[in-house]
Formats: C-alpha cells, structure tokens, sequence
C-alpha cells in the first residue's frame, strides 16, 4: 500500500525501491516531488517544508484544470527515477528505473488550490531509431477509465506529427498499455468512420490524411 496525497492506493508488483523501503507495510510519498518515506509523520513533516507544487519542468499544454509538463531525465534525474519507481508498482513489464537521462517524460497532472496532482506520464527517448513515440505510459490508478489514458496517447501522436515522425509505442506493451492501446484505437477509428458516413467511401490513404 501507498499513501500518495489523499488517496491510499493498494499496488500490484513490487518496485525496487532500496530494502529498508522495499518491506514496509506501507510507504508513503510526497505527491509532488514523490519522494518517499517511511511513517506519516516524516511525511507531514516533509510536507510542512516542500516548495514543489508540480513537476520540475515547463508547463507546455494547459486546458481549464489539466497540464502536461515536459520532463527531461537528465536535469530532473531524481525526479524521473522516483517516478519510475513509482510506475513500476503498477506496471509488469517495466524495466527502466534509474538510467533515466535518455528520457523525456510527459506528466499530466490536474490543478486545485493546493497544487498540480500527478494524473499519469508517459515517457520517450530522446533519439530512437526504431521511432517509438511512447516508451512507458502509465496512469495512476485513482484516475483510470475516466479518459486520461486516451488523452495521454493522443498527446504522444501530437507529438510525433510536430516532430513529423511517425511513431508507435516500444514494445513489448503491459497488459494495461495494450487494452489501453485497444480502446485508444477502437474509439478513434469508429469516430472517424462516424464523422465520415456521408461521404465518399473511405479507404486507408484517405484516413492517413
């Protein structure tokens, strides 16, 4: 269990997280800067005393309550590797924790008087051959089937068509990055065929455009 802002989360793999960590009951976490600690009271203590209300980074999309922040790994490498490890306690396949500088991450996160509270991520290289635009994507569990995910993926392909590349995500995709992918790709594809009714008869060079 994970105690991360007002939320108590019941996690799903272990994380490398160091030992004397590792085997409590319960851990707790700044939602901010996602330090992590042993007790309650060391967390309201550094809670009393943090100056982080959103992620270390620049705030590059904001609609109403929402933002996406870009993260790089190199110049928040604590940061991205605390938020790795958090991923991983919901995520089966990660692999990734602490060789964090070759990464962007995406962080989404929603806004209230008290700060910008992480929704998800997703993170990319910053120079990847094989074009994947999404390397590990994650939306915390509090905030799952509400659309996040989708936005998270719709983000990525934003990305990817600024950058003028195309991309998909690194594989091989979690169970939950692939039914996330599934719905992404099955929602997108009956909106366009539906936007699309009256009109001549559809084929896959006309989508592509």
């Amino acid at each position: 269990v994970i105690v991360f802002g007002a939320w108590e989360i019941d996690t799903w793999y272990s994380s490398p997280y160091p030992q004397e960590y590792a085997m409590l009951p319960k851990l707790y976490l700044c939602e901010f800067c996602l330090k992590y600690m042993k007790s309650r009271n060391i967390l309201d203590r550094h809670m009393a005393k943090c100056k982080w209300r959103h992620p270390p980074a620049n705030e590059i999309y904001r609609k109403e309550d929402l933002s996406v922040w870009e993260v790089d790994g190199q110049t928040s490498k604590i940061y991205c590797q605390n938020l790795c490890l958090l991923a991983k306690l919901f995520l089966d396949h990660k692999t990734l924790y602490y060789d964090v500088e070759p990464f962007l991450f995406y962080v989404l996160t929603k806004e209230d008087e008290f700060g910008s509270h992480l929704i998800g991520y997703f993170s990319k290289e910053k120079s990847c051959q094989q074009r994947y635009n999404v390397s590990c994507i994650m939306t915390m569990p509090q905030f799952q089937r509400q659309g996040f995910g989708r936005l998270l993926i719709d983000f990525s392909y934003l990305l990817s068509r600024i950058e003028d590349q195309p991309g998909s995500p690194e594989k091989p995709l979690s169970d939950l990055g692939c039914l996330t992918y599934h719905n992404y790709w099955n929602s997108v594809i009956k909106e366009y065929m539906y936007a699309n009714r009256e009109g001549p008869p559809i084929s896959l060079r006309s989508a592509r455009k």
